[in-house]
C-alpha cells in the first residue's frame, strides 16, 4: 500500500491524472521560487533607492549615476530616469508650457509604471490557475478510479472490503496529489499578489510625490523668466 505500489496499480488514465499533477506541482514551485527572488529584490531596490533619494543628494548627479551604469534600471529608478529624462527634453523646447511638461513627464512615468507592474505579476495568473484547477483535476483521477473498482466488482458474486480497498485508495491518490499542488499555489498566490499590491502603492505614491518635485521646478524656472 506504498504510493509508488498504489501508482502502479492504478489505471492507465488515473496515472496520467497524477502524473500531470505532478508536473502541475513543480511548475508552481518553480514559478514560487523565482517570484520570490523577484518580488524581494523589488523591495530591497525600493527601499534602497527611497533612501537615497529622500537624503537630499542632487537630483541632476542621481541621474547621472543611473543612467552611465551598465545595471539596467528597474521600479524606482526607472520612473526617476525616466521621468527626469522626459522632464528635461520637454524644458528644453522653449514653446512647451509647464503644465504640458508636466503631462508629457506624468505620462511617460504612468507607462513605465504599467510595464514594472506586468512584470511584477508574470507567471502570478499560473499560480492561480494550478490553485484552482488541481483539485478538480485530482477529483476527476478520484472518480475515474472508484468509478473502474465497482464496474470490476460487477462481475464478483460476493463483494468485500479487501476487494474494494485497494482500488478506492490508488483512486484517492489522484486526489492527494490534487490538493499538494493546489495548497502551496493559492498561499503563495494571495501572498505575492499581496506583496505587488504594496509595491504597487509604494510606486504610485513616489510618482506622485517625484511629479510634485519636478512641478515645482518647472513653475520656479518660469517665474525667473
Amino acid at each position: 500500500m506504498s504510493f509508488i505500489g498504489l501508482f502502479l496499480n492504478a489505471s492507465l488514465f488515473v496515472q496520467l491524472i497524477m502524473v500531470f499533477l505532478l508536473f502541475l506541482s513543480v511548475a508552481s514551485w518553480t514559478i514560487i521560487i523565482q517570484r520570490q527572488r523577484v518580488l524581494g529584490k523589488a523591495r530591497q531596490e525600493m527601499e534602497q533607492f527611497e533612501e537615497k533619494f529622500w537624503s537630499g543628494v542632487d537630483l541632476n548627479k542621481l541621474y547621472t549615476d543611473l543612467s552611465s551604469r551598465n545595471k539596467e534600471n528597474a521600479g524606482l529608478e526607472l520612473f526617476f530616469t525616466t521621468g527626469f529624462r522626459e522632464f528635461a527634453r520637454l524644458r528644453a523646447q522653449t514653446s512647451t508650457s509647464p503644465q504640458a511638461v508636466m503631462d508629457g513627464t506624468h505620462r511617460a512615468m504612468k507607462v513605465a509604471h504599467s510595464r514594472e507592474v506586468d512584470k511584477l505579476e508574470h507567471h502570478l495568473s499560473w499560480l492561480a490557475t494550478i490553485g484552482s484547477t488541481s483539485p478538480y483535476i485530482g477529483l476527476l483521477g478520484t472518480v475515474w478510479g472508484i468509478m473502474n473498482s465497482f464496474i470490476a466488482l460487477g462481475s464478483v458474486k460476493q463483494a468485500t472490503l479487501s476487494m474494494v480497498a485497494p482500488g478506492i485508495a490508488e483512486a484517492l491518490i489522484a486526489t492527494a496529489i490534487g490538493l499538494f499542488a493546489a495548497i502551496p499555489a493559492v498561499i503563495f498566490y494571495n501572498r505575492f499578489n499581496h506583496i505587488v499590491q504594496k509595491l504597487e502603492t509604494h510606486y504610485e505614491n513616489f510618482i506622485d510625490e517625484f511629479s510634485g518635485i519636478l512641478h515645482r521646478k518647472a513653475h520656479s524656472a518660469q517665474t525667473r523668466e
